[in-house]
C-alpha cells in the first residue's frame, strides 16, 4: 500500500459525502413544495453507500482471504426516494387542497435533515483530517532525509 492511497481512501470518503450534503441541501429547500413535474409533493432522497471495491476480480478476494489489507474506499451506489408517507396539512386555501381541504407536504423533516447535515459534516471533516494526518506523516519522512 502506498502512501497516496489512503489519500485517495479519504478522497473518496469527500466526494460521497460533498453528495450527501447536496442532496440533504436539496431536500431542505424542498420541503414546502407540494407540486414537483410529476404532480405529487416533493419527495425526500437518500443517498446509498457502498464499498469502492465492490465489484473487483477474483484475485481481490484471494488477497482478502490471506489477511492482507484491500485498499478502497467508498463510493455512491444510488440516490433513492424515501417511500414514507406525505405528510397532511389541513389548508382549505391552497391551491393543491383535495375536497376535505388538506394538502399533501413532502415528507422531509427539516430538524432529521440539519442532524444529518451535521452527521455528513463531520464525516467530511474526518477525512480532510486523514488527508492532513497523510500529508504530515509524508512531510516528517522527508525531513528525516534532510538531517
Amino acid at each position: 500500500m502506498g502512501f497516496l492511497d489512503s489519500i485517495n481512501i479519504s478522497a473518496s470518503g469527500l466526494t460521497a459525502e460533498r453528495l450527501r450534503m447536496d442532496i440533504i441541501s436539496k431536500n431542505i429547500a424542498n420541503a414546502n413544495t407540494t407540486r414537483t413535474s410529476n404532480g405529487t409533493p416533493y419527495r425526500r432522497q437518500l443517498v446509498i453507500f457502498e464499498e469502492a471495491g465492490i465489484g473487483q476480480p477474483f484475485s481481490s478476494f484471494l488477497t482478502k482471504a490471506q489477511n492482507k489489507f484491500e485498499k478502497s474506499g467508498v463510493k455512491v451506489s444510488s440516490i433513492v426516494e424515501d417511500e414514507s408517507e406525505f405528510k397532511l396539512v389541513y389548508s382549505p386555501g391552497h391551491p393543491d387542497a383535495d375536497e376535505k381541504g388538506y394538502i399533501k407536504m413532502p415528507n422531509v423533516d427539516v430538524m432529521v435533515e440539519m442532524v444529518n447535515m451535521i452527521s455528513a459534516t463531520r464525516a467530511y471533516e474526518a477525512n480532510v483530517t486523514s488527508i492532513n494526518s497523510t500529508k504530515n506523516m509524508v512531510m516528517k519522512a522527508l525531513d528525516i532525509g534532510k538531517i
